[in-house]
Protein backbone atom coordinates (compact mmCIF):
# COMPACT_ATOMS: atom_id res chain seq x y z
CA UNK A 1 0.00 0.00 0.00
CA UNK A 2 1.53 3.54 -0.61
CA UNK A 3 1.02 6.71 0.87
CA UNK A 4 -2.36 7.77 -1.01
CA UNK A 5 -5.32 5.57 0.43
CA UNK A 6 -9.03 6.29 -0.58
CA UNK A 7 -9.09 8.98 2.16
CA UNK A 8 -5.71 10.22 1.20
CA UNK A 9 -2.14 10.53 2.60
CA UNK A 10 -1.53 7.57 4.63
CA UNK A 11 -0.83 8.82 8.06
CA UNK A 12 0.98 5.83 9.48
CA UNK A 13 3.71 6.13 6.43
CA UNK A 14 3.94 9.92 7.17
CA UNK A 15 5.09 8.65 10.81
CA UNK A 16 7.39 6.06 9.60
CA UNK A 17 9.03 9.02 7.55
CA UNK A 18 9.30 11.14 10.92
CA UNK A 19 10.78 8.04 12.95
CA UNK A 20 13.37 7.70 10.05
CA UNK A 21 14.47 10.97 11.52
CA UNK A 22 14.98 10.52 14.69
CA UNK A 23 18.76 10.40 16.20
CA UNK A 24 19.74 6.82 17.79
CA UNK A 25 19.11 8.06 21.31
CA UNK A 26 22.35 6.26 22.44
CA UNK A 27 24.51 7.57 20.00
CA UNK A 28 23.11 11.15 21.03
CA UNK A 29 23.43 10.93 24.74
CA UNK A 30 26.99 8.97 24.84
CA UNK A 31 28.04 12.15 23.07
CA UNK A 32 27.34 13.92 26.74
CA UNK A 33 28.83 13.81 29.50
CA UNK A 34 26.06 12.86 31.79
CA UNK A 35 24.13 9.05 32.09
CA UNK A 36 22.97 7.73 28.56
CA UNK A 37 20.92 5.08 30.38
CA UNK A 38 19.09 7.37 32.11
CA UNK A 39 18.32 9.78 29.63
CA UNK A 40 16.57 6.66 27.86
CA UNK A 41 14.74 5.50 30.22
CA UNK A 42 13.63 8.70 31.19
CA UNK A 43 12.54 9.17 27.48
CA UNK A 44 10.74 6.20 27.50
CA UNK A 45 8.61 6.78 30.57
CA UNK A 46 7.97 10.13 30.01
CA UNK A 47 6.30 9.13 27.03
CA UNK A 48 4.35 6.53 29.07
CA UNK A 49 3.35 9.78 31.13
CA UNK A 50 1.82 11.82 28.39
CA UNK A 51 -0.61 9.12 27.39
CA UNK A 52 -1.77 8.12 30.73
CA UNK A 53 -0.23 4.62 31.07
CA UNK A 54 2.28 6.19 34.02
CA UNK A 55 1.34 8.67 36.90
CA UNK A 56 3.46 11.77 37.04
CA UNK A 57 4.19 11.24 40.68
CA UNK A 58 5.22 7.77 39.90
CA UNK A 59 7.49 8.95 37.40
CA UNK A 60 9.13 11.68 39.79
CA UNK A 61 9.65 8.52 42.77
CA UNK A 62 11.46 6.51 40.11
CA UNK A 63 13.89 9.04 38.86
CA UNK A 64 14.48 11.76 41.73
CA UNK A 65 16.93 10.21 43.29
CA UNK A 66 19.03 9.31 40.54
CA UNK A 67 19.14 13.21 39.04
CA UNK A 68 19.74 14.35 42.53
CA UNK A 69 22.95 12.29 41.67
CA UNK A 70 23.61 12.94 38.46
CA UNK A 71 22.76 16.49 38.15
CA UNK A 72 23.68 17.75 41.49
CA UNK A 73 22.79 21.54 41.87
CA UNK A 74 21.48 21.61 37.91
CA UNK A 75 18.24 19.33 39.01
CA UNK A 76 15.54 21.49 39.42
CA UNK A 77 13.14 19.14 41.28
CA UNK A 78 9.89 18.29 39.87
CA UNK A 79 7.75 20.80 37.72
CA UNK A 80 5.28 22.99 39.18
CA UNK A 81 1.80 21.32 38.73
CA UNK A 82 -0.12 24.37 40.01
CA UNK A 83 -2.80 24.10 37.18
CA UNK A 84 -2.09 27.65 36.23
CA UNK A 85 -4.20 27.98 32.97
CA UNK A 86 -2.32 29.52 29.71
CA UNK A 87 -3.68 33.00 29.04
CA UNK A 88 -3.65 35.13 25.42
CA UNK A 89 -3.96 33.48 22.01
CA UNK A 90 -3.32 29.69 21.81
CA UNK A 91 -0.75 30.12 18.55
CA UNK A 92 -1.00 26.81 16.15
CA UNK A 93 0.07 26.35 12.74
CA UNK A 94 -2.28 23.72 9.75
CA UNK A 95 0.15 22.82 7.00
CA UNK A 96 -2.02 21.53 3.96
CA UNK A 97 0.35 18.50 2.83
CA UNK A 98 -1.82 18.70 -0.96
CA UNK A 99 -0.40 22.23 -1.46
CA UNK A 100 3.28 21.77 -0.31
CA UNK A 101 5.76 21.48 -3.25
CA UNK A 102 8.76 20.57 -1.64
CA UNK A 103 10.69 23.62 -2.12
CA UNK A 104 12.05 24.03 0.95
CA UNK A 105 11.80 27.79 1.32
CA UNK A 106 10.33 27.18 4.72
CA UNK A 107 13.93 25.46 5.71
CA UNK A 108 15.87 28.70 4.11
CA UNK A 109 13.96 31.16 5.63
CA UNK A 110 13.58 29.56 8.75
CA UNK A 111 17.71 29.27 8.80
CA UNK A 112 18.06 32.75 7.70
CA UNK A 113 15.52 34.04 10.26
CA UNK A 114 16.87 32.16 13.12
CA UNK A 115 20.46 32.38 12.41
CA UNK A 116 20.97 28.45 12.53
CA UNK A 117 24.39 26.86 12.55
CA UNK A 118 25.47 24.51 10.15
CA UNK A 119 23.62 21.37 10.14
CA UNK A 120 20.80 22.74 12.34
CA UNK A 121 17.48 23.25 10.57
CA UNK A 122 14.19 23.98 12.90
CA UNK A 123 12.45 23.37 9.79
CA UNK A 124 12.44 20.41 7.67
CA UNK A 125 10.68 19.09 4.59
CA UNK A 126 10.53 15.04 4.22
CA UNK A 127 10.20 13.75 1.45
CA UNK A 128 9.67 10.04 -0.61
CA UNK A 129 8.81 8.94 -4.26
CA UNK A 130 6.25 6.35 -5.13
CA UNK A 131 6.36 4.16 -7.93
CA UNK A 132 8.43 3.79 -10.60
CA UNK A 133 9.54 6.41 -13.39
CA UNK A 134 7.00 7.59 -15.57
CA UNK A 135 4.37 6.91 -12.70
CA UNK A 136 5.73 8.25 -9.89
CA UNK A 137 4.29 10.56 -7.28
CA UNK A 138 6.01 12.77 -4.33
CA UNK A 139 5.13 12.98 -0.81
CA UNK A 140 6.32 15.83 0.86
CA UNK A 141 5.79 16.41 4.73
CA UNK A 142 7.08 19.96 6.23
CA UNK A 143 8.12 19.48 10.59
CA UNK A 144 8.52 22.27 12.55
CA UNK A 145 8.45 21.80 16.30
CA UNK A 146 4.66 20.25 17.12
CA UNK A 147 4.42 22.68 20.09
CA UNK A 148 2.76 19.73 22.30
CA UNK A 149 0.44 20.51 24.66
CA UNK A 150 1.56 17.26 26.51
CA UNK A 151 5.31 17.86 25.81
CA UNK A 152 8.08 14.71 26.65
CA UNK A 153 10.75 16.99 26.51
CA UNK A 154 9.84 19.14 29.23
CA UNK A 155 8.97 16.12 31.61
CA UNK A 156 12.45 15.00 30.89
CA UNK A 157 14.48 18.31 31.35
CA UNK A 158 16.46 18.41 34.59
CA UNK A 159 17.12 21.63 35.05
CA UNK A 160 13.43 22.76 33.75
CA UNK A 161 15.27 24.20 31.28
CA UNK A 162 12.57 23.25 28.72
CA UNK A 163 8.99 24.99 29.44
CA UNK A 164 5.32 25.90 28.15
CA UNK A 165 5.26 29.44 27.93
CA UNK A 166 1.54 31.33 29.07
CA UNK A 167 0.69 31.33 25.57
CA UNK A 168 1.84 27.77 25.40
CA UNK A 169 4.81 27.41 23.17
CA UNK A 170 7.23 25.37 23.89
CA UNK A 171 10.52 27.52 24.84
CA UNK A 172 14.14 26.45 26.00
CA UNK A 173 15.80 28.67 28.71
CA UNK A 174 19.21 28.99 26.81
CA UNK A 175 20.68 29.92 30.25
CA UNK A 176 19.87 26.89 31.84
CA UNK A 177 20.17 24.11 29.74
CA UNK A 178 23.38 22.21 30.38
CA UNK A 179 22.96 20.56 27.01
CA UNK A 180 22.09 16.60 28.30
CA UNK A 181 19.98 16.28 25.24
CA UNK A 182 17.57 13.97 26.89
CA UNK A 183 14.84 16.34 25.45
CA UNK A 184 16.39 15.38 22.20
CA UNK A 185 15.81 11.93 22.60
CA UNK A 186 12.61 12.33 24.35
CA UNK A 187 11.09 14.24 21.55
CA UNK A 188 9.00 11.46 19.44
CA UNK A 189 9.54 14.21 16.27
CA UNK A 190 13.09 15.09 16.03
CA UNK A 191 12.46 18.51 16.20
CA UNK A 192 15.24 19.65 18.65
CA UNK A 193 19.38 19.86 17.31
CA UNK A 194 22.75 20.48 19.86
CA UNK A 195 24.36 23.71 18.95
CA UNK A 196 28.13 22.20 18.56
CA UNK A 197 29.07 25.96 17.89
CA UNK A 198 30.04 25.00 14.49
CA UNK A 199 30.13 28.62 12.13
CA UNK A 200 29.59 29.95 8.97
CA UNK A 201 31.93 32.54 9.33
CA UNK A 202 34.30 31.14 7.25
CA UNK A 203 32.16 30.87 4.10
CA UNK A 204 30.38 34.36 4.79
CA UNK A 205 31.82 36.97 6.25
CA UNK A 206 29.84 38.50 9.40
CA UNK A 207 27.89 35.35 10.10
CA UNK A 208 28.77 35.77 13.81
CA UNK A 209 27.77 38.86 14.27
CA UNK A 210 24.25 38.49 15.41
CA UNK A 211 22.78 35.44 17.06
CA UNK A 212 19.01 34.10 16.91
CA UNK A 213 16.97 36.12 18.82
CA UNK A 214 14.89 33.40 20.30
CA UNK A 215 12.10 33.79 22.46
CA UNK A 216 12.62 37.48 22.47
CA UNK A 217 16.41 37.52 23.55
CA UNK A 218 18.87 39.34 21.51
CA UNK A 219 21.94 37.71 22.49
CA UNK A 220 24.17 39.67 20.22
CA UNK A 221 27.48 38.20 18.40
CA UNK A 222 28.03 34.40 18.63
CA UNK A 223 31.36 33.78 20.41
CA UNK A 224 33.02 30.51 21.01
CA UNK A 225 31.72 29.21 24.58
CA UNK A 226 29.01 31.85 24.63
CA UNK A 227 25.47 30.46 24.54
CA UNK A 228 23.34 29.15 22.89
CA UNK A 229 26.26 27.06 21.95
CA UNK A 230 26.44 24.17 23.97
CA UNK A 231 22.60 23.80 24.37
CA UNK A 232 19.77 22.13 22.84
CA UNK A 233 17.54 24.42 20.42
CA UNK A 234 14.43 24.19 18.52
CA UNK A 235 11.57 25.82 16.44
CA UNK A 236 9.62 28.60 18.20
CA UNK A 237 7.42 29.38 16.16
CA UNK A 238 9.28 32.32 15.58
CA UNK A 239 8.21 33.89 19.13
CA UNK A 240 10.31 37.11 18.06
CA UNK A 241 8.33 37.96 15.01
CA UNK A 242 4.89 37.25 16.70
CA UNK A 243 5.64 39.94 19.46
CA UNK A 244 6.18 42.33 16.93
CA UNK A 245 2.54 40.96 15.11
CA UNK A 246 3.81 38.97 12.20
CA UNK A 247 3.88 35.34 11.41
CA UNK A 248 7.00 32.66 11.71
CA UNK A 249 8.61 33.20 8.53
CA UNK A 250 7.77 29.72 7.26
CA UNK A 251 4.67 30.95 7.56
CA UNK A 252 5.26 33.97 5.75
CA UNK A 253 7.55 33.41 2.82
CA UNK A 254 5.51 29.53 1.45
CA UNK A 255 5.44 29.65 -2.10
CA UNK A 256 2.50 27.13 -2.35
CA UNK A 257 0.60 28.93 0.63
CA UNK A 258 0.80 25.85 2.49
CA UNK A 259 0.95 26.79 5.63
CA UNK A 260 -1.52 28.95 7.55
CA UNK A 261 -0.99 29.89 11.32
CA UNK A 262 -3.39 31.92 14.25
CA UNK A 263 -4.80 31.45 17.25
CA UNK A 264 -6.71 27.95 17.83
CA UNK A 265 -8.70 29.44 20.58
CA UNK A 266 -10.31 31.77 18.20
CA UNK A 267 -12.97 29.82 16.59
CA UNK A 268 -13.65 32.18 13.52
CA UNK A 269 -9.65 32.12 12.77
CA UNK A 270 -8.46 30.05 9.67
CA UNK A 271 -6.36 27.48 11.53
CA UNK A 272 -9.60 26.71 13.63
CA UNK A 273 -11.45 26.58 10.72
CA UNK A 274 -9.18 24.40 8.47
CA UNK A 275 -8.13 22.12 11.95
CA UNK A 276 -12.09 21.50 12.29
CA UNK A 277 -11.68 19.73 8.21
CA UNK A 278 -12.25 15.98 7.66
CA UNK A 279 -8.67 16.38 6.09
CA UNK A 280 -7.21 17.24 9.64
CA UNK A 281 -4.87 14.99 11.28
CA UNK A 282 -2.01 15.37 13.64
CA UNK A 283 1.26 13.47 13.46
CA UNK A 284 1.68 10.48 15.97
CA UNK A 285 -1.53 11.45 17.88
CA UNK A 286 -1.19 8.54 19.37
CA UNK A 287 0.83 9.12 21.61
CA UNK A 288 -1.67 11.87 23.45
CA UNK A 289 1.40 14.73 22.53
CA UNK A 290 -1.67 16.94 21.36
CA UNK A 291 0.64 18.76 19.02
CA UNK A 292 -0.27 21.93 17.75
CA UNK A 293 0.62 21.63 14.47
CA UNK A 294 -1.94 20.37 12.50
CA UNK A 295 -2.45 18.87 8.93
CA UNK A 296 -4.54 18.54 6.08
CA UNK A 297 -4.57 15.20 3.83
Amino acid sequence: MGFLTGTGIDINRLGNMIDDLLPDGKVELDQSPYDTQLGLNMARDARKVINGKLKIEDFHKIYSSSLIKEFGNDYAGAPATSGKKETGPKWGMVIDLRKCVGCDTCTVSCKAENKTPPGMSYNVVLEQVLGDYPNISVVNLPRPCMQCDKPPCAQVCPTRATYKMENGIVAIDNDRCIGCRYCMVACPYGARSYDFGNSYEQEMMGANDVTSPEYGMDRGERKKGKIPEGTVRKCSFCYHRLQRGEEPACVETCIGDARFFGDFNDPNSTVSKLAASPRAFRLKEELGTQPRVVYLR
